[in-house]
This record gives structure tokens, sequence and C-alpha cells, in this order.
């Protein structure tokens, strides 16, 4: 086990911060730090800053990674001066480790961490890895437009939920949207079809356990009906498929999804927005 506890110079706030380390695994240690005379970030008389916190537990990081391969640290949800110290201090978010046993109650903690082969955060690159690590990332769901001669869309019955969808799917990460939907159709349908223009952008808000997520839509073509007999289901997630009329999107679509496709198709047509919130 490896545990110290360091001063502010007295020069700078005269107050303490106290920063310890702990192995708790091979290889892992744990940084913990308080203040002595007040919370990281007050400005009561005496009190340490911000900034002599992070400098703090910085460099009781740095000293702990001479000797471990991880330096890690867990932080309450509702600390937002801690995960700011945490943040400044060079340890990389890496989520939210849930129901902790902390005084023999679960409770929730982000967890935050380096690694030895990290780049240091004071190098360019080092630096965006470590903005990337804890900057807002958004869900992007691709979807297909595709239609008939007679101005059908092509609709998905999912096994997973009553509501009737677009074709398409979540995109992974690191995967262009466009090349997305191509490879969700193909997966889910077995048809090969090439997105084209992107006709929609649609703002998702949070709903029923899922968090909010931008939906673009793809022109997906035209094509003859008969497209429906070469479609091969992916069992797992579609029940049917087949080109509906807007009647039919109306009674088999949620009101947003139905809302997104009139759009969508209105777009297409030079007469709408390309962005909507909502379908609306």
């Amino acid at each position: 086990m490896a545990a110290g506890t360091e001063r502010t110079p007295e020069h700078d706030t005269g107050a303490q911060v106290e920063a310890t380390v702990e192995t708790v695994a091979d290889g892992v240690a744990r940084v913990a730090w308080r203040a002595g005379a007040g919370a990281p970030g007050t400005t009561d008389a005496g009190a340490p800053t911000h900034g002599d916190a992070v400098e703090v537990v910085r460099r009781r990081v740095e000293d702990a990674l001479t000797t471990h391969a991880r330096v890690e640290t867990l932080v309450a949800v509702d600390d937002e001066a801690g995960q700011r110290v945490a943040t400044w201090s060079g340890l990389r978010r890496e989520g939210v480790m849930r129901g902790v046993t902390v005084a023999g109650e679960p409770v929730d903690r982000v967890v935050y961490a380096r690694l030895a082969t990290d780049r240091p955060a004071h190098e360019p690159d080092g630096f965006r890895e470590l903005l990337n690590s804890f900057l807002p990332r958004k869900r992007a769901i691709s979807q297909m437009l595709l239609r008939d001669h007679d101005g059908r869309v092509l609709l998905c019955q999912l096994t997973y939920k009553r509501d009737w969808d677009l074709p398409g799917g979540v995109v992974e990460v690191g995967e262009s949207p466009q090349v997305a939907v191509a490879r969700e159709v193909e997966e889910e349908l077995g048809l090969q079809v090439e997105a084209g223009a992107l006709l929609l952008t649609d703002w998702l808000p949070a709903w029923a356990g899922w968090d909010d997520a931008l939906c673009l839509v793809f022109d997906g073509g035209v094509h003859d009906a008969a497209v429906v007999d070469d479609i091969v289901r992916q069992e797992r997630e579609i029940r049917h498929a087949a080109f509906c009329s807007l009647d039919e999107v109306e009674e088999r679509c949620a009101d947003f999804t139905a809302r997104r496709i009139r759009s969508a198709l209105a777009s297409l047509d030079g007469g709408g927005t390309a962005y909507t919130e909502s379908g609306r």
C-alpha cells in the first residue's frame, strides 16, 4: 500500500489539501483527497482553492504512476467541484459506477482514471483526449426513406416495440451515418441500397428510458414494389416489412415517427425544413 499526505505551500494559502494514494489491486492505485480548511473551490478565508487541490492531486497521480499502471478516483455524482479537480489533474472520465457501497449504503460514483501509457494532458493530443473523455456525446440514429412508384414508404414492424418504423439503426462509434444506414438496411433486410442525400435531421428528446438523440434520415430512392420479395429479415429484430401509404404510416407508427416521415417527404419535395425536433 502506498499512502501519503501533501499540503499546499504555506505561501499560497496556508491551507491544507490532503491527498492519499492506496493500492487497491495489482498495478492499480486509487487517489482520494480532502481539504483541511474547506472544500476545493471555496472562498472562505484560509480555504484551499481549486488550483491548490488540482496541483496536489496532480502530483500524487504522477508519483503513483511511477509504480502503478493505473491511477483512479471515485467522485460523487453530485460533487461538481471534485469532478473538476479530477479532470484538471489529468484523470479521464470513464463512466459511472452504480451501487458502490459507502458506509453501508449503495451510491453512485463517477470513475476517473489515468494510465501510465496515456499521453500527458499538457501535450496537445493528450489534452484533446482528456476533453474527449468528459465532453457530452449524443447518440446518432440513421434511417432510410425508401419509396415505391406509388409513393408508399417502406416500414418495418419491429420485434422489440409495437410501433412500425423506418429501416435503420444506431450509428456505431467511429462510423459514418451514411455508411451506417446502408449497413443496417443490409443487416436487417438483406437489401443492398446506397444511401443518398440527407433529407432530415430530427432531434429526439429523452423518452421512455432513452437519452436524447439525433435521427438522420437519408434518401433511399424509388424502387419497384416487388423489392419486398427480396427481403431477408433479421428475425431477431424484424417481424415484417412492407410499403405503406401515408394513411398506414399514421395508423402503424408512433406519432413522432409519422411526423418525421412527413417532414422527410416534404424535404424531398423541396417544401420542408431539413431540421425538426420530434418531427416538428
